[in-house]
């Protein structure tokens, strides 16, 4: 690929860069998506919550969603991984796994966020299928299934609250000793929510569908469908290496023009929002495109 001066480089091909590639396409800008085709929900079967694609795969969407950019000539795809981000001035160098650079003048990142999975056999294999981060996205295909929730404390406890919505068949695994308070407790047992501390051994499943949870101690529950709630980190380290700040819950900072803490640099999508899902990612990414296109016309006039 040719190595010219893009307006905008964004880092990260799925639902919030391909929205805002297409915003900043339809702005007559020379945009640059980097992808390197992992999607963090490349496992969930169904997508939901999305007016006119509820339902769909994932991929559908995606590949819908690409083929709409494709049609505007001033943006260009690059199948690789960012591993360096580098200021310079004409803006940003952007260095690629296989040795390519980009130069840019401003860069969007859209790279997600990767999920740490806890270690217990059976459950990456489940994740996006049985076991679930949001009932928004997929609590109305399984609502009052026998249903679980695993995580601890005050997380664990606010979490409870929305699930308790969708089923009243519902334990709470803390997968060891519990930090909720005792009033917290008194308020899941006034619910009928159960309360199990044992230690997690497996998840029993067939090709991702969830059907019991085994217990060290030799106990196992059947179990349909299991809220979990997990560790993250940012999907790519160049935020750090931009000096982006991140917020206490490991997002990446940014205000409500979804400019990081790094002049130059957008973020938007999961990497900076609890609220993953594809129709908020693709909300982030059409507002971020214009944000950007209003801040270069502004250099520019």
């Amino acid at each position: 690929m040719e190595n010219k001066k893009n307006d905008v480089i964004i880092i990260g091909g799925s639902y919030a860069g391909l929205s805002a590639g297409m915003a900043l396409g339809r702005s007559l800008r020379n945009t640059l998506i980097i992808d390197h085709g992992k999607p963090c929900n490349r496992q969930t079967p169904h997508s939901h919550n999305f007016v006119t694609h509820d339902g769909k795969t994932p991929k559908e969407i995606s590949e819908l969603a690409k083929n709409d950019v494709e049609k505007y000539p001033t943006v260009q795809f690059y199948d690789g991984t960012v591993i360096s981000i580098k200021r310079n001035a004409l803006g940003f160098e952007i260095e690629t796994f296989d040795g390519e650079k980009f130069q840019a003048r401003k860069v969007i990142l859209a790279s997600g966020v990767k999920d740490i999975m806890p270690d217990i056999p059976g459950f990456a294999e489940c994740w996006g299928i049985s076991v679930l981060h949001c009932p928004y996205c997929h609590g109305y295909e399984v609502k009052s299934e026998e249903t679980g929730i695993l995580a601890d404390g005050d997380m664990a406890y606010e979490f409870s609250k929305l699930i308790f919505n969708m089923t009243k068949n519902l334990t709470l695994f803390t997968n060891g000793k519990t930090q909720l308070t005792v009033e917290q407790i008194e308020k899941l047992k006034s619910n009928n929510i159960n309360l199990n501390e044992d230690k997690i051994e497996k998840l029993e499943h067939k090709n991702g569908q969830l059907q019991k949870i085994v217990f060290k101690n030799g106990n196992n529950v059947s179990l349909k469908v299991l809220y979990a709630k997990i560790p993250f980190e940012q999907n790519v380290n160049i935020s750090q290496s931009l000096d982006c700040k991140l917020t206490e819950q490991g997002y990446i900072q940014v205000d409500f023009m979804q400019k990081t803490t790094t002049p130059g640099v957008f973020a938007c999508g999961d990497n900076v929002t609890m609220m993953r899902s594809v129709a908020n990612a693709i909300a982030q990414g059409n507002f971020t495109g214009a944000m950007v296109n209003k801040e270069l016309s502004e250099e520019d006039f």
